[in-house]
């Protein structure tokens, strides 16, 4: 035990060094930022994708964004898949020998996203550090090292593709990490790697319920399964009586705010929660203070942003602002150029900027994932919120869900469909849509105008999904695990219809 102290003690000290850093950037976030753009240019401006734009006559942030164009995973796709056959210099400087394997929740093909040895180390595997770095700095007396990080990642594993190698990023992660991490941490790298989901659930909960778990790492909605697994199968009412140090959990991928209630009964005492945003292409937030749930931007992971106003976005002539262009509150579109050889890249996510010192971020939704059929720009925001709320005042909770519209007919109003997979269900379905429809009239201005008199949209037609709906469908696609999800909100069809068709299975 006092072998296990010492470590901590001296870990925790190591990984604090950090902090002078990172209030730095706070301080200057500006010129960090500069810096890193004309330093990736300048790194780059061999490459194919750096002679093609004259990477080496960039001489401000506007020729810049004059000169390098704006682009979607499509776009860029050629550059990728040269680099994932052996090509170098294509958009980064030598070989890139990882690609993030990032499969979306559809049948759309995958993507590849490169991971070259500087955004490996210098941004993802950083940034857990840091995720450490600052939840050690705000709580002194923590114990994360005495006892170990639970782990879960993506069901994937590495395989080697034209001497290049290609997996779940959190794969690529676990390949990679320092052996101070690795011992501290469970299950052991061979369960974490496992493929196929079931085996690998089994796997994990054979290895932690032995273990002294002091805190938990991963995507809300499949750690919920995990634990639920872990309860089952050692017959504890919480995780808490399993693991009496558990002390944090860092999550990320998807909201936190539908699964908050849900996990109080789980862990069974109060924890630290911490949210994490980080992606294939990027680490970009941490929480930095245990009492607001905002990101700090992370500036100095080689990643140079920029942002789209929502409003803008599918102008020809949108407007595109640097980190000295943005505002509080307003919902943006992030546009990403990273060490990873990336250039101007639409990430697919959009986020509101809560503070600019320093600039702290809350993510809002996705640039496809919305609803706005008949003009309400709905956000996924503006739903968490009324669930919240319908959920608060109908004694109930919902465990997953996705929404899209029923679209207009001759003589018909359209409307927003809903299936709703409740862990506690509402003792009156009608009363929770009435409730979930006014809160969502009260925020949404939009909203609240096509609802008007049900003229453009009337009420919301929800379903009640059959135990564990979301989680076939996933696994029908081969989708368990990680980071896979259903959007929860889509401007077509394309997954409520299947999702319909599975519920009367």
């Amino acid at each position: 035990m006092a072998t296990k102290a010492l470590f901590n003690t001296v870990v925790n000290w190591f990984i604090k060094q950090r902090i002078d850093q990172i209030q730095n950037f706070m301080d200057y976030p500006i010129e960090t930022q500069k810096g890193i753009l004309f330093s990736q240019l300048f790194h780059a401006e061999d490459t194919e994708y750096g002679k093609k734009y004259g990477f080496n006559s960039i001489s401000s942030y506007q020729d810049f964004k004059n000169k390098v164009p704006i682009v979607s995973y499509e776009e860029f796709e050629p550059y990728v898949e040269r680099a994932r056959q052996g090509h170098k210099d294509v958009s980064w400087p030598g070989y890139i020998k990882h690609f993030a394997k990032s499969s979306g929740t559809t049948n759309a093909k995958s993507k590849f996203i490169p991971i070259s040895a500087e955004s490996l180390e210098y941004c993802h595997l950083k940034a857990g550090k840091d995720m450490v770095s600052i939840y050690a700095n705000n709580h002194p007396e923590n114990q994360l090292f005495t006892n170990k990080n639970l782990r879960l990642g993506g069901s994937s594993e590495l395989y080697a593709d034209f001497n290049t190698k290609f997996g779940d990023l959190s794969a690529i992660l676990i390949d990679n990490l320092p052996f101070w991490v690795e011992i501290t941490t469970t299950p052991s790298k061979k369960v974490s790697l496992m493929g196929e989901w079931e085996s690998k659930l089994k796997a994990i909960v054979s290895e932690v319920k032995n273990e002294d778990v002091g805190s938990i790492l991963g995507v809300p909605s499949w750690m919920m399964v995990l634990l639920q697994r872990v309860l089952k199968e050692t017959d504890v009412k919480s995780v808490s009586e399993l693991w009496p140090n558990l002390e944090v959990f860092f999550h990320g991928g998807i909201s936190f705010k539908p699964y908050k209630e849900q996990y109080k009964p789980i862990i069974g005492k109060n924890i630290n929660y911490y949210e994490i945003y980080n992606a294939s292409e990027g680490f970009f937030g941490i929480q930095d203070r245990s009492n607001s749930d905002e990101m700090l931007l992370m500036l100095d992971y080689g990643i140079f942003y920029e942002f789209i106003p929502m409003d803008e976005f599918y102008h020809s002539n949108r407007k595109v602002v640097s980190l000295e262009g943005v505002e509080v509150g307003k919902n943006y579109a992030m546009v990403i150029t990273t060490n990873g050889g990336l250039w101007r890249y639409l990430i697919g996510d959009t986020v509101i900027f809560t503070s600019i010192n320093p600039f702290r971020i809350k993510i809002t939704g996705r640039t496809k994932h919305y609803i706005n059929a008949f003009g309400e720009e709905l956000m996924i925001t503006n739903v968490e919120s009324a669930l919240t709320k319908a959920c608060q005042e109908t004694n109930s909770a919902v465990k997953d869900f996705t929404g899209a519209p029923i679209f207009m007919k001759e003589n018909e109003g359209g409307a927003h469909e809903w299936i709703f997979e409740f862990s506690e269900h509402p003792e009156n379905l009608d009363l929770f849509t009435d409730i979930f429809d006014r809160h969502l009239k009260t925020i949404n201005s939009d909203y609240e105008a096509k609802r008007y008199n049900n003229i453009t949209l009337k009420k919301p037609v929800v379903h009640i999904a059959r135990p564990n709906l979301f989680y076939c469908w996933l696994e029908s696609k081969g989708k368990l695990g990680g980071q896979n999800k259903v959007p929860r909100l889509s401007n077509d069809r394309e997954y409520i219809d299947p999702l319909l068709e599975l519920n009367r299975v």
